[in-house]
């Protein structure tokens, strides 16, 4: 049977549609997506050792006769053992398989065998468990350097491998080459047939780094020049001229605008006057003074006659903008409004009345605001608070309520970000970093404590309480884990995954009963945990002990501390933005990092945490040491899914590839030449998701 990319696996012999479900469930259902399947890690199978010379904690490969017929039996239901002695020249080995019956029928006294598997030494003899094993000779598991790939139920590695070997051997002539020749020769690149094949079966690890390289590159050159293209096309986009000096405005505010605010503001001033559509991220540290930068948008917008929509994440949050854009607008005549889900009835249609007038200026809301129905006079201006909460989608689905002419758009992040990292997430957009605090804010004291300094961290809560402060206590799991050891008791974690709920109650009833405590998690409803928010920012509560949805909260200025419980269970980032929480008032603010951790990792991670306020520095440690997913949880919303190309790990070449994915789109904006069709095509695919932007 001749096979091609396009070849179902239900057609190989041995696949069938039960097995052909279950590979669905890994995303194969041709075998060209088996060449796309690219393993997570690899064995080193080539090399053979005796017994006698076997290491005794790593895998290696022996050849072994196999000296007597199989035993087996059944040490209880569902548990069965198959025994096996096999010798060579240097020793015996005794071989244990669990509930693996067929092996009995496999393995025959008297052949020689390739065992792979961690050899343990047991006084003069040897044992092995479950080792992978192959006829002597056979070389299709064993002599090589083995792909290990994700896998599901049902469908084994030795499976998965076989049918990626077919398609390695019998698919690879005529693969697309998606990279122009120039690109590849400039940047020493191999081949795609030479990359795939290398990057399942390489002939040594030397030939694997070179397929990777030459992936990775693809993967992160195809990424770019589709944000490339993005940027492109809105760089082109005609924007109305916005005129506006920050000068003017910043006599509008209570306090002198930092260095870094003013640079902003200079940044959104050229954009707005230069006649093509703003789109910039300004990214800030916790606390750096963005809602200013914001309200300088939405001046410019009302002085110019255009209105400006501000798209904040949660209802508590654009309540707060609402105010505080309020009190430093309204004494300019600009006129704001608020609308979202809990805004309703005669309330809303005058707010929606007033917005298709023009008779609001600037209106502040959740994704409510780009709902059917909410229509504008002339919508000038998109500023979107927290942008990893909104995707591409959400901001281009706001833009279009602004008619013929695109709106200009500014995001708003509190999230710093490594440089390097923003190139991709917000490759899209201009950037403005401030990375500067407003005069007066004291620093928050940060510490790590262990389970034994528990008591004393009570007593300091009592302290600030009786000083009329307020307390967060986050916690980072909501669900009752059914084996916690009682509460206090002195075992290794005595807090480990501690249930909000559970702790809350615990916390009232027996160390704080004469504190007001409330509890908030991402499992209450919306409008629940919204009142209890509401709650802790008007005073009416002394202690909030919460999971991580405090993390982009409230403005709470009283709130002087925050305790953070299993600190090494979230990431510097994270911990981070939940120390943001704290110190914004006048009164000194200190974090405290409760961990029983004895991993020196996990302790160093928080000691980068102690050492500086610096949102940038501690992104960039975070990064190098987790890698990016920390940043933006499983996946970055509208950013399409990378397979091979590890941020953290491939820095360098998403320079590289980057610049040379704007030189291609510099020189054919398009990808109109035949040479740039695949190159395109591929474009469009990772962009599925996402595929309205280039029409």
């Amino acid at each position: 049977m001749e096979l091609s990319r396009d070849t179902s696996l239900t057609d190989l012999p041995g696949v069938g549609p039960a097995r052909g479900k279950k590979l669905e469930k890994l995303g194969l259902s041709t075998m060209g997506d088996l060449l796309d399947h690219l393993p997570q890690r690899y064995e080193d199978r080539r090399g053979s050792c005796s017994l006698q010379d076997a290491p005794s904690d790593q895998p290696c490969c022996v050849s072994v006769l196999i000296a007597e017929t199989p035993r087996i039996s059944y040490v209880r239901r569902g548990l069965s053992l198959v025994k096996v002695k096999a010798v060579d020249d240097t020793g015996t080995v005794n071989v244990t398989f669990f509930n693996q019956d067929y092996i009995r029928e496999v393995l025959h006294r008297g052949d020689s065998y390739v065992f792979y598997g961690v050899v343990e030494r047991q006084g003069g003899s040897y044992a092995m468990t479950n080792p992978v094993f192959e006829r002597e000779g056979a070389q299709r598991t064993t002599g090589l350097i083995m792909p290990v790939y994700p896998l599901t139920a049902g469908i084994s590695n030795n499976l998965l491998a076989g049918l990626t070997r077919r398609a390695v051997d019998e698919c690879l002539d005529g693969l697309p080459e998606v990279l122009p020749g120039q690109v590849r020769r400039e940047h020493q690149l191999c081949q795609t047939r030479y990359a795939r094949k290398n990057i399942h079966y390489p002939g040594s690890f030397e030939e694997l780094a070179i397929a990777r390289r030459r992936l990775v590159f693809e993967e992160l050159f195809v990424l770019t020049c589709g944000l490339a293209r993005l940027k492109d096309r809105r760089a082109q986009g005609e924007g109305r001229i916005l005129t506006g000096s920050p000068d003017e405005f910043a006599a509008l505010l209570p306090f002198a605008p930092t260095g870094a605010q003013r640079r902003a503001m200079e940044d959104i001033a050229a954009d707005l006057c230069s006649g093509r559509a703003m789109n910039r991220l300004v990214q800030g540290d916790v606390g750096s003074g963005k809602t200013a930068v914001a309200a300088f948008g939405a001046w410019i917008a009302a002085k110019n006659a255009v209105q400006c929509a501000l798209m904040a994440p949660t209802e508590l949050l654009a309540e707060q903008h609402a105010r505080t854009l309020s009190a430093l607008l309204a004494p300019a005549g600009i006129r704001v409004g608020l609308l979202t889900g809990s805004v309703k009835g005669s309330a809303k249609k005058e707010v929606l009345a007033a917005l298709a007038s023009g008779d609001l200026d600037l209106i502040v809301g959740t994704h409510a605001l780009f709902s059917l129905g909410v229509d504008y006079r002339d919508l000038g201006l998109v500023i979107a608070d927290e942008q990893h909460r909104f995707g591409v989608a959400q901001r281009a689905a706001l833009a279009e309520k602004s008619g013929s002419v695109s709106p200009h758009v500014l995001v708003m992040s509190a999230t710093p970000i490594p440089r390097t990292l923003a190139l991709i997430i917000y490759g899209d957009l201009d950037v403005s970093v401030m990375d500067e605090l407003p005069p007066g804010r004291t620093p928050v004291s940060t510490f790590i404590i262990g389970e034994n300094k528990r008591q004393r961290m009570y007593g300091f809560v009592r302290k600030q309480v009786a000083e009329g402060r307020q307390v967060y206590i986050v916690c980072p799991s909501v669900e009752e884990s059914g084996d916690l050891p009682e509460w206090g008791e002195p075992s290794g974690a005595p807090m480990d995954l501690k249930a909000v709920t559970t702790y809350a109650k615990q916390l009232q009833e027996e160390v704080f009963p004469e504190l007001r405590i409330g509890f908030v998690h991402g499992k209450l409803r919306p409008k629940e945990k919204e009142a209890v928010m509401a709650g802790f920012a008007g005073g009416e509560l002394d202690v909030l002990v919460s999971t991580t949805v405090v993390e982009v909260g409230v403005d709470v200025p009283n709130a002087s501390l925050m305790i953070v419980e299993n600190a090494e269970r979230f990431g510097l980032s994270q911990l981070h933005q939940l120390r943001g929480r704290v110190g914004r008032g006048k009164h000194q603010s200190y974090c405290v990092l409760v961990t029983s951790s004895r991993s020196e990792t996990a302790r160093e991670r928080l000691r980068a945490l102690c050492a500086t306020n610096d949102g940038f520095q501690i992104a960039e440690e975070d990064l190098r040491l987790r890698g990016p997913g920390d940043f933006f949880g499983k996946r970055q919303h509208g950013l399409p899914q990378l397979k091979v190309a590890d941020f953290a790990a491939d820095i360098e070449l998403l320079k590289e590839a980057r610049s040379a994915a704007e030189a291609l789109i510099a020189s054919d904006p398009e990808l109109r030449k035949s040479s740039h069709r695949l190159l395109k095509r591929r474009v469009r695919e990772l962009f599925k998701d996402n595929e309205e932007l280039f029409n």
